[in-house]
């Protein structure tokens, strides 16, 4: 698609390399002007290649900063869900100058890598706050963990979750049901109160809403992170993360 973009681009240029010997709309076009026109076109990219490479790059450098554009607008008008939602696990300062808003899902090999990241970041900045958003993505067990782990929050409020996310988040093998309510068990929870929490629609509901957000934020992998009005994708280390985050406390984004 982007090439065909890219190739209609590119043969606009080149019919207007020729607009001074041939009509300016298309419907004066004699038949043997639209075969000159063609040949002139087919020729022109020939012997331009350069000309493709530049239209594609054009179209990735709009396209970027159409879907920034985008994201941007998503940030400032969903903010209420992003940032403040009953559905998602908020950890560090509640009321921090910067809030780093991470997309997971339990089962993710670079959302475990990121995880000791994460952890010396709310070490490290008090005046951090973190945003837990469960996109489980990778299959059914990470549907599972997350319902167990939605539930888990009625009984491990704010920071008490962590405990529970670290747990599951840093375990080995694959992450389901069964792993889940394992740690759950582990940390002293009421079982009978979190099968019955996994049931109520809360669950779902907040499932969907940020199932909702990663698809208005464009977000198709995990670990995502939000960070001011941008987002950083994957698992680009403790440095990085730090870096933007101590701009968000300056001036509001991740770079000043």
């Amino acid at each position: 698609m982007k090439l065909t973009a890219a190739l209609g681009l590119a043969v606009a240029l080149a019919a207007a390399a020729a607009s001074s010997v041939l009509p300016a709309r298309a419907d004066e076009f004699t038949p043997a002007q639209k075969q000159e026109l063609g040949a002139f076109i087919h020729d022109y990219l020939i012997n331009n290649p350069e000309v493709l490479k530049d239209a594609i790059e054009a179209l990735d450098k709009h396209d970027k900063v159409a879907a920034d554009a985008e994201r941007q607008k998503v940030v400032t008008t969903q903010a209420g869900p992003l940032f403040t939602s009953k559905y998602q696990a908020t950890i560090g300062n509640p009321n921090g100058s910067a809030t780093l808003v991470e997309f997971f899902d339990y089962n993710c090999h670079y959302c475990k890598g990121a995880l000791p990241d994460i952890a010396k970041l709310l070490k490290d900045d008090p005046n951090l706050k973190v945003v837990l958003k469960d996109f489980p993505v990778l299959g059914p067990g990470s549907v599972d963990a997350a319902k167990v782990a939605a539930a888990a929050r009625n009984q491990l409020p704010g920071d008490k979750f962590w405990a529970f996310h670290y747990k599951l988040l840093g375990s080995h093998g694959p992450v389901g049901k069964a792993e889940a309510m394992a740690v759950a068990k582990e940390l002293g929870l009421d079982m009978d109160r979190l099968a019955k929490d996994m049931e109520n629609a809360d669950v779902k509901t907040g499932l969907e809403e940020t199932m909702q957000l990663a698809d208005a934020l464009q977000i198709n992998g995990t670990p995502t992170f939000v960070l001011g009005q941008d987002l950083v994708v994957g698992a680009v280390g403790y440095d990085q993360l730090k870096s933007k985050i101590d701009s968000v406390h300056k001036c509001g984004r991740v770079a000043c």
